[in-house]
């Protein structure tokens, strides 16, 4: 009779505790309501909040809400402009070394842009890396002007001839504006404003060429001659008006196919500091 109970109780115990002793436990079965999650997403559902943000570069942002860009670039392109507008006007004065930590604190930005964006200026030319200490401007000559100049009269003054042959009178009246906009800088005496309205004219006018190449060149070309000299005096707003006055007169020529006044007035736009 006892060893009847016994084995009544033992086939009345539910499976998951029958088990032989020192024997590991059997996994639980997953129920219906209970799927098994990989390990991946246990941790991760373990995880606290913060922690889970990441490992979730490939959910899809959460709708009606804007997926948040890198501004990095945008920052160093905005730093890279803002010195190049300093080197133009004459606050970073040539031959003067400064650093990327200061120079960071005077943009209300971090080090790291104005450092990247100056080593695109050392790639130009315009500075030097100084181990340990920073960015020397670049100390130019007159005669380094000078080569500048008779650069780029070879490269644009064929391409300027060959346009007043083939670019109908249309085309010329339409760039009329950028003329006009170099002048109204021209007239405030922002050498920094007149410096690119000035860059945008020529390169407007190459790129009837159709060669990109070109372009891109000569802009390098045009962009390294703005920069002040260490020993000149800042260019007169009298000074830029008459260099501004060149542009409409080289559409005048242009449009006449006058080629001998075209030559003439683009080498002598050249020699000037900001031409």
């Amino acid at each position: 009779m006892e060893q009847a109970r016994a084995r009544d109780a033992a086939l009345s115990q539910p499976y998951a505790s029958a088990r032989v002793p020192g024997q590991a436990s059997p996994p639980d079965r997953p129920g219906p309501e209970q799927p098994r999650i990989p390990a991946q997403s246990a941790r991760a559902a373990r995880a606290p909040e913060g922690a889970r943000g990441e490992h979730t570069h490939s959910e899809p942002p959460a709708p009606g809400t804007a997926p948040r860009t890198v501004q990095r670039h945008s920052v160093r392109g905005q730093i890279l402009e803002a010195l190049r507008t300093a080197l133009v006007d004459g606050e970073l004065i040539p031959g003067e070394v400064y650093s990327a930590p200061v120079l960071g604190e005077r943009f209300g930005v971090s080090a790291t842009p104005v450092r990247e964006a100056m080593q695109q200026l050392a790639i130009e030319g315009a500075v030097e890396v100084v181990p340990n200490r920073g960015f020397r401007v670049t100390v130019r000559s007159a005669r380094e002007l000078a080569d500048l100049a008779e650069v780029r009269s070879l490269i644009e003054v064929p391409v300027m001839l060959r346009l007043a042959l083939t670019v109908p009178a249309a085309r010329w009246a339409a760039l009329r504006p950028l003329a006009e906009a170099t002048a109204a800088a021209a007239a405030t005496g922002d050498r920094a404003a007149y410096a690119e309205t000035d860059r945008a004219f020529h390169r407007t006018v190459l790129a009837l060429s159709g060669n990109h190449q070109l372009v891109m060149v000569a802009d390098d070309l045009h962009r390294r001659s703005q920069w002040p000299l260490t020993s000149a005096p800042a260019m007169r707003r009298a000074d830029l008006v008459a260099d501004a006055a060149e542009h409409m007169a080289l559409l005048e020529a242009l449009t006449a196919q006058d080629l001998a006044v075209v030559r003439s007035l683009v080498r002598e736009h050249f020699t000037g500091a900001d031409g």
